[in-house]
């Protein structure tokens, strides 16, 4: 592998300001040119670390493409990128890895797919997938030994990997998000999937025109809650954990050091070829979506996750 692994960032819709972000913690950044980034957040959470220490060691974004054109100059100012392509598929041959930056889980099979069929390897914005055809085949690539990580930056999230052996056994756990649960839904159930890991076995929902309320179980006898309610922005990345012994509140804080952590992650396992967890998890957690998505459909049928994931066979 080479001494510094050259990334493509790739993608940018409406709402998702990862290329600017990402891009800047993995290369540095012009704080000028951030100053006119239009997530107004980006620019505060950056600036709240010393200047020569946002970067990545190791690594460099190189190249970037986003939806709009006139979209993509503006990213490569404030984070130093090198190279503006006018397609995608440009970057193949020119770099080592790709990270799609879309957090549209209906369309990231189309957009993966070049670079997944070109052998390099790929870093998928959450949610990886959030219909069932497009989760199969996200699979059947991984089985094929293509190698793709997704995964969301609550996972990595400084106030989520504390010590938590003092509640007792976790019998309860509510967990929030804003906007939607198709795109950000991930962010909730990932915050806190790390505690229980796999078998998740149902999901129901409750749904109305301001969002959902899912009702999951886990076969550890924990319940959770998790909301996805549109509007409600200050109270994204809140979590609450009830154990046999204690509970406990806690509040995303440190956006830069949650996303920085799921960065690393993956260029560690471009470098050690170690993924940071198993791909079954990161099935699960979409079929946890997709049985949510499902449930709502449903008018709040109870969906279970074994007989979803059964269906991918």
């Amino acid at each position: 592998m080479k001494t510094e692994l050259r990334l493509a960032m790739l993608g940018m819709i409406e709402g998702n300001g990862h290329p600017y972000s990402w891009s800047g913690i993995i290369n540095g950044y012009n704080p000028a040119e951030m100053a006119h980034c239009p997530y107004a957040g980006i620019p505060i959470y950056m600036g709240k670390q010393p200047l020569e220490s946002v970067r990545v060691p190791g690594a460099r974004v190189t190249h970037i493409w986003t939806d709009e054109p006139a979209d993509a100059p503006k990213v490569a100012a404030a984070s130093l990128i090198e190279h503006v392509v006018s397609r995608p598929e440009d970057v193949i041959g020119q770099v080592d890895a790709v990270i799609i930056a879309t957090d549209d889980g209906t369309d990231h099979v189309r957009r993966a797919r070049p670079f997944i069929e070109a052998g390099l390897p790929v870093f998928i914005d959450k949610p990886m997938a959030t219909t069932l055809a497009d989760l199969r085949q996200f699979l059947a690539w991984h089985q094929a030994g293509h190698v793709i990580l997704s995964t969301s930056g609550m996972r990595y999230a400084p106030e989520m990997r504390a010590d938590f052996s003092s509640l007792g056994d976790l019998r309860w756990i509510t967990s929030f998000t804003c906007k939607t649960w198709e795109r950000y839904g991930i962010h909730a159930l990932e915050a806190v999937s790390p505690l229980l890991g796999l078998g998740f076995l149902s999901v129901r929902a409750q749904s109305d025109a301001g969002g959902d309320v899912m009702h999951v179980t886990h076969q550890r006898g924990v319940r959770l809650t998790i909301g996805a309610l549109h509007d409600a922005y200050g109270s994204f990345g809140a979590v609450h954990l009830y154990g046999t012994k204690a509970d406990l509140a806690l509040k995303l804080t440190d956006t830069y050091h949650a996303f920085r952590g799921q960065l690393v992650a993956f260029i560690d396992m471009l470098r050690t070829g170690k993924p940071p967890l198993p791909f079954a998890e990161t099935v699960e957690m979409m079929a946890v979506i997709i049985a949510g998505i499902r449930s709502r459909e449903q008018g709040g049928t109870e969906i279970s996750v074994p007989e979803l994931l059964a269906e991918l066979a």
